[in-house]
């Protein structure tokens, strides 16, 4: 299984009329016909003007072959392509590797945080294995929905994805597990592993399955 995760930068402004685009346009044309929506969201805090939107796909050939019958559809190629364009400055993807399966938040109302570190050639596996063997003692004070090695364009990157209700929530969570001894060693060890990371957080839209 592939994850494609696209982020789309917008003029100052204009991401409310990209996200009335692919609601009165966009899903009603593409549904999950070509590639199955998980998520779409727009950032609130860190990068700011920008949508993403996590697709999923069975293998990159897939892909290729449904973004293909994509660009033959009208409604997507003369009415939501022409709409949404005008209104972009920049457009990037990753494609992802999960690592563990995709788990929805037991409830709606939240807003996200998408984490993105970038690790020293080679070390990504070492880390998402720490990262994984650790969760269990990080979930004892938030649960996690994804988490990932990049593919492409920076084969060295993981990525992980959380869920809160509240800046209180995230706050309270990361204080408690601060204070466990299994998670202050992953931070060292695993720490070793990293060149950089950022942290984005990022709201639903109102058609986000992950809500």
């Amino acid at each position: 299984m592939l994850h494609e995760l696209r982020t789309y930068t917008a003029l100052p402004g204009a991401i409310p009329e990209v996200l009335k685009a692919n609601e009165e346009v966009g899903r009603k044309v593409r549904g999950d016909d070509y590639g199955v929506l998980e998520g779409y969201w727009y950032t609130e805090m860190g990068p700011l003007n920008q949508v993403m939107h996590l697709w999923r796909y069975d293998s990159f050939e897939e892909r290729a072959r449904l973004r293909g019958e994509l660009g033959k559809v009208e409604g997507w190629t003369k009415e939501y392509v022409p709409r949404l364009r005008p209104l972009l400055t920049q457009q990037s993807t990753r494609f992802l590797i999960n690592t563990k399966p995709i788990t929805a938040p037991e409830k709606d109302g939240n807003f996200y945080e998408f984490r993105n570190y970038r690790v020293k050639p080679g070390a990504g596996k070492a880390w998402m294995d720490a990262f994984l063997a650790v969760m269990p003692t990080r979930e004892k004070y938030s649960k996690n929905v994804a988490a990932w090695m990049t593919e492409g364009p920076n084969p060295n990157e993981v990525c992980h994805l959380w869920a809160y209700q509240s800046l209180e929530d995230r706050t309270a969570a990361r204080a408690g597990v601060a204070q466990e001894p299994a998670w202050q060693e992953f931070a060292k060890t695993a720490g070793a592993h990293l060149e950089e990371m950022t942290s984005t957080m990022i709201m639903p839209s109102s058609f986000s399955p992950l809500k």
